[in-house]
């Protein structure tokens, strides 16, 4: 996956072309001509997108990596530096009721409203009281951590959905750049790209003539020069590219403009995320959220806003336990009641295999008024469960984390080894700041109008459902045109 492959006859190492051997032809024979067909006219025309997004977007890409590495690696740092309101000091016998731990809650934060409890899910943590509290901003609650054990508050802080200070900053971080709504537009451009790049990259890489079929897998290690950049580029590409692809399409989920595309898609083809219904009369439903993940939602996943409690209310020990005798039982979050609703319970296991189950209780006296299972969900919006827990590295706990750690850092050298061919193809290297040249323009031209009229149809379609490529791709064809013209102009 080359930034440019287009050879140079004044640049040494750019002897292994893309339509060359890795290995030299034996002296006086004569090169093989290419044989013609729709690859060989397509292939430079996608040699010259690939270039110019490498050049152009690859410093999104790189600043996308980085952050998402940093990213990866907070799930394991937010358990060191909060370890003491995530961890109870001792394992004791038996645990307090739960509304004794939101007693102990209330009295720490008298101005918080209770939104919701997570039941400690393990026998070394703590149980949270999600409260709203005033003067914080929006998507932020005021998390107590209470120890099941005693009812004593280990530490209050500040949380956006189930993200501790820390991951909520760097989640930011990696989403905007802490730039606001102007900074998401750079992640959902590095999502749009990323699988252009990454598919465009991995059709050139397969279409390269080699003399041995390892070369396509493993890094040519005799290899010098540009030749040596190029191999460990399409190798380390070829095992990522599938990482790469997925990570794109999960990620302009949660972006602006693609995602609500993706929303509405999605609903359209009966994959939306349903929802148990809290009502305790017909007509009203619970909500749901399809794409809860990085922080920025208004409350926590699976929450509501309370208002006024209902008159009879069983408490919620009660209403946790009948909630574990219908099956709800792993790793619980509970969202108290509001106006006209009972209490929801929900499982947020998201580790195979996934315990995703939700019921709602009637705080009267007990009942399941509803109930929803994971297995009945429809499969895209499983799929989209499943990818964007991959995402996040949710899945496969601390070996879905180095995963996306390894692919982050195989981003940042997929950039580095394409900037760095760019420079070790200038056409002369006596002139510090000369750069490689791109593939000649008119590729387009000698594309089969069979292939080439499907081709832009499809492009349009894209662009249009994934808008800040589309955009972005006008750009850059505005910009060549003009420079094409300059060009023309210069050498008349």
């Amino acid at each position: 996956m080359s930034l440019d492959e287009v050879r140079d006859v004044r640049t040494p190492d750019a002897a292994a072309t893309p339509d060359t051997p890795d290995t030299p032809d034996a002296p006086g024979t004569p090169a093989a001509s290419p044989k013609p067909g729709a690859w060989a006219a397509l292939r430079p025309l996608l040699l010259r997108v690939h270039f110019y997004a490498g050049i152009l977007i690859a410093p999104l890409l790189f600043l996308a990596a980085a952050t998402g590495l940093l990213y990866a690696g907070s799930w394991q740092a937010e358990k060191i530096v909060y370890s003491g309101e995530l961890t109870v000091a001792r394992v004791g016998e038996s645990t307090v009721p739960l509304s004794a731990q939101l007693t102990a809650a209330r009295a720490t934060v008298p101005e918080g409203k209770v939104v919701g409890v997570w039941p400690a899910p393990d026998s070394e943590s703590t149980t949270r009281v999600i409260m709203e509290a005033p003067g914080l901003e929006e998507g932020q609650t005021r998390t107590v951590f209470v120890d099941p054990y005693t009812a004593h508050v280990n530490g209050v802080l500040t949380t956006e959905g189930d993200a501790l200070p820390l991951r909520a900053w760097l989640s930011e971080f990696h989403s905007s750049l802490h730039l606001g709504e102007f900074g998401r537009n750079y992640s959902e451009l590095a999502a749009s790209w990323l699988w252009v790049v990454a598919l465009g990259g991995l059709a050139l890489w397969i279409g390269r003539r080699r003399s041995r079929k390892a070369l396509l897998v493993l890094p040519d290690r005799a290899a010098t020069g540009r030749r040596k950049t190029l191999s460990w580029h399409g190798a380390v590409g070829l095992w990522a590219v599938a990482g790469l692809v997925g990570l794109s399409a999960t990620g302009l989920t949660w972006s602006k403009y693609a995602g609500e595309n993706i929303g509405q898609l999605q609903d359209g083809l009966g994959g939306a995320t349903p929802s148990v219904s809290a009502a305790l009369t017909p007509g009203s439903d619970a909500g749901s959220d399809a794409h809860a993940g990085h922080t920025g939602h208004p409350m926590p996943d699976g929450m509501e806003m309370p208002a006024a409690p209902p008159a009879a209310d069983i408490g919620i020990d009660r209403a946790v336990a009948a909630a574990r005798a219908a099956g709800v039982t792993h790793e619980l979050r509970v969202t108290l009641p509001a106006k006209g609703k009972g209490y929801v319970i929900k499982e947020q296991d998201k580790q195979l295999p996934v315990h995703l189950d939700a019921v709602a209780v009637d705080p009267a006296d007990g009942r399941i008024i509803d109930e929803l299972r994971f297995a009945d969900y429809p499969l895209l919006a499983k799929l989209t469960r499943f990818g964007i827990d991959l995402h996040m590295g949710k899945t496969f706990g601390l070996a879905n984390q180095i995963a996306l750690g390894a692919l982050a850092l195989a981003v940042m050298f997929l950039v580095f080894w394409g900037y760095r061919m760019w420079w070790l193809r200038r056409p002369t290297k006596d002139r510090a700041l000369s750069v490689g040249r791109a593939q000649p323009r008119g590729a387009w031209r000698k594309v089969p109008a069979a292939v080439l009229l499907p081709l832009a149809a499809a492009t349009a379609v894209v662009g249009w459902f994934v808008p800040l490529l589309g955009i972005s791709l006008l750009a850059f064809l505005a910009v060549d045109v003009v420079l094409g013209a300059v060009a023309a102009r210069r050498a008349a």
